[in-house]
């Protein structure tokens, strides 16, 4: 889907007769402090300098005792050949034993009326399966923490519909974001004074914008393409899930998979739709999902290995 050009705000303004305002400023796109200083006039000042912070005094208050831990949750520890592999054991209505895998480690998720004998088991037929998976979700996870931050200057290349953007950093009378899709660039009108904080979260901001806007779009499609339908839609912040859909049919879709190409964010869609059919992970539902999105198994690879790729922004 390609992004609709956003209106002119300052076009607007003159349209409805409102203040006039002084056109948007190039903000200089080096820190300051690497300026050297000119005989003639000073350089130009970035207007992501935060204000110089005054400390306030504040009445001490009481700490408040950590908040108890989920009783649903329990915290196992399992001997697997030479490794002792610690997990966290949900139970749960469902019929089988699941497996997850994410950030946190593993977590099993089974019916009440299995023993502990019995999970204990499942782990260990499926211990190399397990053993691999996390020592690859710790890889990714060094890797992605070794790659740099995004500089947040004028020019800066952020990922949006799985290709590179460019940030364009303005000096105005108010704050407005545009986005211009024949130049690929997004434009961040600022007050001076602005920091860096409050950039990084009109980008957050635009983001979620336009991933609640496409989403959407690609649900409704999908949906039609199978022939179910959903009960509501939300974006999620989850650190590791892409996607969830619960057993009343309401689905979550990351805002961050804005950042990948639309066949990516497809597949996600068509794997959480699919699971209004099938709430696992069988092959009814590979075959559920294959009906509208063939491509599956090398989409899900694919998310994998961009997910590596994509930079540190917030």
């Amino acid at each position: 889907m390609k992004p609709a050009s956003p209106k002119d705000d300052a076009s607007q303004l003159d349209l409805f007769g409102r203040e006039a305002q002084s056109s948007p400023k190039p903000v200089y796109t080096s820190p300051v402090w690497s300026v050297p200083p000119s005989s003639s006039k000073p350089p130009p000042v970035s207007p992501y300098v935060a204000p110089p912070e005054t400390a306030v005094p504040v009445k001490p208050r009481q700490v408040a005792p950590p908040p108890p831990s989920d009783p649903a949750i329990a915290k196992r520890q399992l001997m697997v050949g030479e490794f002792i592999l610690e997990y966290d054991l949900r139970r749960s209505t469902r019929r089988s034993i699941g497996f997850m895998i994410d950030d946190d480690g593993l977590r099993v998720t089974a019916p009440k009326r299995i023993s502990i004998a019995e999970i204990d088991n499942a782990i260990r037929t499926k211990q190399h399966w397990i053993l691999s998976k996390l020592k690859e979700r710790r890889e990714r996870r060094a890797a992605r923490l070794q790659k740099p931050p995004v500089e947040w200057i004028d020019g800066a290349q952020i990922p949006y519909l799985g290709a590179d953007i460019t940030l364009r950093l303005l000096v105005g009378g108010r704050n407005r974001t545009s986005y211009n899709p024949a130049t690929r660039e997004l434009s961040m009108v600022l007050v001076p004074g602005a920091t860096e904080t409050l950039l990084k979260e009109r980008v957050k901001s635009w983001y979620q914008q336009e991933a609640k806007l496409l989403f959407e779009q690609r649900l409704d499609l999908y949906a039609a393409r199978l022939g179910v339908s959903y009960h509501s839609f939300g974006l999620s912040s989850a650190g590791t899930r892409w996607g969830s859909c619960t057993v009343d049919r309401k689905i979550r879709l990351n805002w961050k998979l804005i950042h990948f190409s639309l066949p990516l964010i497809d597949y996600v869609v068509a794997h959480e739709l699919a699971h209004t059919l099938e709430m696992n992970h069988s092959a009814d539902f590979w075959n559920t999902v294959g009906r509208i999105y063939p491509e599956y198994d090398e989409a899900k690879n694919l998310l994998r290995k961009r997910a590596q790729e994509l930079p540190v922004l917030f």
